[in-house]
This record gives structure tokens, C-alpha cells and sequence, in this order.
């Protein structure tokens, strides 16, 4: 792939994770959306903010979205015009998040790189994916992830919980971005396998780590890059971190405390994206 032919670039398929797993979801029991993704954000729902941001962007070609439920699409009558016109293909999401994933990844062109994300990422934009998947064809990896430090987070967000993963070379924090160039599709496969596990958190932490690496991580001897490294011997994938400038790429929509702080973000001044010396 050469990400320098600006002429041609290199197009992803988006695939979209949407599905509304739970009736107790605290974020439609706070809205009464008819699911999570439909809640509001700006006055728009949140999946229709992804779907906007991932329309804008020209490194996306088309995109797959991965639920939510059929006999929930009439609640939300732009998502269901954009699905009848062929702007977006819908498919029924799987019974967990991997296979949901894989499901998608399986209906694309073999040789077609894949971005992943979730339709509860409200603060999406088109810079940021668009930063992301230009540094991810040029990462000599064949997947990768987006991530935020956290000190990008307490800066930009003061008081805000978000799950920060300790590493020796600081913290940081997820993204829910992920790119996959055609050879690194087999990674979500992985995925599932321990997904699979997570009710056998010996046999997970045995196929994810050997226990000197568990212990390195433990003493915060565990780099990022050596975190990835072992997560590539185990699923003959090679990933890469891409760090995004922007903070807002770490915030999704989970607890009613992050709808608030991502409604108060979008109603303010849009921030001038990516200027580094204004962006924490």
C-alpha cells in the first residue's frame, strides 16, 4: 500500500459494532431511547454522528453496520432511509461483540482494509478518522490501534473516569479504533477466541500472556510497544499503536456521566483539530 498517492488513496470499509445487548442499559434507561445508540447527542443520535463522521472522511468507501436490531430500526427514520437507499449495508449483530465484528469483516472484499469502531463513539469526527487511518497505511504493522494517553485525558477532562492501562512508559487509554490491512484480519478472529474465554480467566490470561509478562505488567515494567509485541507472537498479527492528538477520540458513550460530558463538548466551540499546541 503507498499512502503517498494522494491521487488514488487507499479506501476501508467501515464496520460498525451497534448492538443493543441489554434492556437495562443505563443509557436508555436514562433517555428512553429505544436503544443506546439512538440517544441524543447535539440533537442527533449518537449513531448517526458516527455514520456522518465516517461519510465525511474520503479513506472511507463504504460501511457495514453490525445491529441494532431489525424491529428497532423504525425508531430512528435516518438510519432507516440511509439502510433502504444502499448508503449503509445493516446486518444483524452477532450474540458477542468479536463475532459481530467477524460477521462484517466476513461480507467485505477479501483484499479490502477494514476499519472497526462502535456506534456509541458520539464524539467521532472526520479529522480524527481520517488521521487514523492515514497513519495506519503508513504503520509498518499489519493492524493497529488508536489510543490517548492519559494524561491527554485528565488534562482535557478533569474528573472524568476512564480506564486508564498502566504501562511503564505512562498510561493510556482506548480509543475503540482499530484499522486492519487485508493480512491482519485474522486478528479478529483471535478476538473471538478469547472472548470465548473470558469465563476462564486462567486459560484467557495463559493464551494472552506467559506469566512474565503478566508479572512485567504487574511492576509496571510492561512497555506499550512491549505489550503489542506479545499480543502479536500470540496472534501472528503485528500491531501498532497510532496516538491520536485529539482526546475526544477517547470518550464513548457507556455511562450517563459520559452522555453529559460528550453533549457539553458538542455544544461548545468547535476546537480547531489537531493544532497541537491547543489540543491536550
Amino acid at each position: 500500500m503507498n499512502p503517498q498517492n494522494e491521487n488514488k488513496p487507499i479506501k476501508f470499509a467501515a464496520v460498525v459494532l451497534a448492538a443493543d445487548r441489554t434492556g437495562s442499559d443505563p443509557i436508555t434507561l436514562h433517555t428512553g431511547a429505544a436503544c443506546k445508540v439512538f440517544a441524543k447527542v447535539g440533537g442527533e443520535p449518537m449513531i448517526m454522528r458516527v455514520l456522518d463522521a465516517l461519510a465525511a472522511s474520503d479513506r472511507v468507501d463504504r460501511v457495514v453496520l453490525c445491529g441494532p436490531p431489525e424491529a428497532r430500526l423504525d425508531h430512528c427514520p435516518p438510519l432507516k432511509q440511509r439502510i433502504k437507499s444502499g448508503e449503509i449495508t445493516w446486518l444483524p449483530n452477532q450474540d458477542s461483540p468479536s463475532r459481530s465484528a467477524e460477521y462484517g469483516i466476513n461480507h467485505l472484499p477479501n483484499d479490502m482494509p477494514v476499519l472497526l469502531t462502535t456506534a456509541d463513539h458520539a464524539l467521532l469526527s472526520p479529522q480524527i478518522v481520517q488521521y487514523f487511518l492515514t497513519e495506519s497505511l503508513r504503520a509498518e504493522s499489519d493492524a493497529t490501534v488508536g489510543v490517548v494517553t492519559g494524561e491527554q485525558m485528565s488534562a482535557a477532562f478533569p474528573g472524568i473516569k476512564r480506564t486508564v492501562f498502566r504501562l511503564q512508559d505512562g498510561g493510556f487509554c482506548g480509543c475503540n479504533l482499530f484499522a486492519f490491512k487485508p493480512q491482519g484480519r485474522k486478528l479478529v478472529n483471535f478476538w473471538r477466541q478469547v472472548e470465548d474465554l473470558r469465563k476462564k480467566p486462567w486459560r484467557l490470561v495463559a493464551q494472552l500472556a506467559s506469566p512474565g509478562l503478566v508479572l512485567s505488567f504487574l511492576l509496571r515494567r510492561l512497555s506499550l510497544k512491549m505489550a503489542l509485541d506479545a499480543l502479536a507472537e500470540k496472534s501472528g498479527v503485528q500491531i501498532k499503536a497510532v496516538m491520536l492528538p485529539d482526546a475526544r477520540a477517547g470518550i464513548d458513550v457507556d455511562k450517563v456521566e459520559d452522555l453529559r460530558l460528550a453533549e457539553s463538548l458538542v455544544n461548545q466551540k468547535p476546537i480547531p483539530l489537531f493544532e497541537r499546541n491547543k489540543i491536550v
